[in-house]
């Protein structure tokens, strides 16, 4: 059993080398001077009248004062669990290995998740994300696969903290959903959720067929940059349409006898949005420009146009093809994304959000 306190001393020293490579990428010295250049501009007496400046500038500190203080704890955990086994190494004492072994396995975990972050070093990974859940192939079951998915991912955010809004929502007359718009508020959203774009297949013996036959769907699912506001564009009044309807969605009297909701197409691209989650017209309209910009951005950087007027023509759907992934229910149990290889046949703990594994491959791999 010292062997193994062995094994964990020498692991922890493994850990202060990785600590030691996150610190040189994050570069935490530079981290601190841009932290107290952030509070000095806090501490003027007019920071707070331009509101919009004001709160960026203070996320900001916010999210470098939370990065430093995680860096800092991590090590000195590591260091704690250094000092803890020593002594137990020298006093011979096995009763403690248990509890050191643990704290060693969570520390493990909380550096993997921090080397990944490393990962997340595009233009728009700490946004916000919009995600679009599209039915797919496949009738009334791909219409609840679409719902399942939509689970899942709240799951996800939900374990994860990031906070949920619904923006757009078509429910399925007879089961599931047809298609669903949420926002996904707060740090690297995007960069994480980002991995999820493409199709995504379920196969499983159908609970809506009398046959009990084998039934294969599908659903797509879009994932975009919410844009902040360093990060925002111009778009010609000219180039869109905007058409207001009633929501077919919940919400009451109110929603469903106003045309509060809100569809704008660009014009030049063909792009469609919409929005009837708000009461109010005018956020629905906010809202879905938010979604329209989010979307030609995303098209400007993956046609490396130059500037949002340069993209014209008629879109063509980019987000159908080959699926991403697969959920097999039947007749074994299976998840595997065809990108990376990563699999695993827990399939009920996929479905109940634990897609880390899966994320975090994607990452790796498009990192290479």
């Amino acid at each position: 059993m010292v062997i193994q306190l062995e094994e964990i001393l020498n692991t922890l020293t493994g850990m202060n080398q990785n600590m030691n490579e996150i610190g040189i990428h994050f570069d935490i010295e530079s981290l601190k001077v841009r932290i107290e250049e952030l509070q000095e501009r806090m501490q003027e007496p007019n920071f707070w009248q331009d509101a919009n400046k004001a709160q960026k500038v203070s996320s900001e500190e916010k999210s470098l004062e939370g990065r430093i203080e995680r860096y800092k704890s991590l090590n000195d955990r590591i260091q704690d669990a250094k000092i803890l086994t020593e002594m137990a190494l020298e006093e011979e004492d096995i009763s403690a290995e248990k509890e050191i072994l643990k704290e060693v396995n969570d520390i493990k975990s909380e550096i993997e998740q921090f080397q990944v972050e490393i990962l997340l070093s595009g233009k728009y990974d700490k946004n916000n994300a919009i995600m679009n859940l599209h039915v797919g192939v496949g009738g009334t079951d791909a219409q609840d696969w679409t719902e399942m998915l939509l689970r899942m991912y709240t799951r996800w955010l939900e374990k994860k903290g990031f906070k949920i809004e619904i923006i757009d929502s078509l429910p399925a007359e007879d089961a599931g959903i047809k298609s669903v718009t949420l926002r996904a508020i707060g740090e690297f959203a995007y960069g994480y959720l980002k991995s999820e774009k493409g199709i995504h297949r379920l196969v499983r013996i159908s609970p809506f067929n009398a046959n009990g036959k084998r039934q294969t769907s599908f659903a797509s699912v879009e994932v975009l940059p919410e844009l902040t506001s360093n990060q925002d564009i111009s778009i010609r009044p000219e180039d869109i349409k905007v058409d207001t309807y009633r929501s077919s969605g919940a919400g009451g009297q109110h929603v469903n006898k106003t045309e509060s909701a809100i569809r704008i197409t660009h014009l030049p691209t063909g792009i469609i949005v919409q929005c009837q989650n708000e009461r109010s017209q005018h956020h629905n309209k906010e809202q879905a420009l938010r979604m329209l910009k989010a979307k030609l951005v995303e098209l400007k950087e993956r046609l490396h146009k130059e500037k949002i007027e340069d993209l014209a023509g008629e879109l063509k759907d980019m987000g159908w093809g080959s699926q991403i992934r697969s959920y097999v229910f039947h007749p074994y149990t299976l998840v595997k994304d065809h990108r990376t290889g990563m699999e695993t046949s827990n399939i009920n703990a996929v479905m109940d959000g634990e897609i880390d594994d899966f994320i975090n491959a994607y990452l790796k791999q498009d990192a290479k």
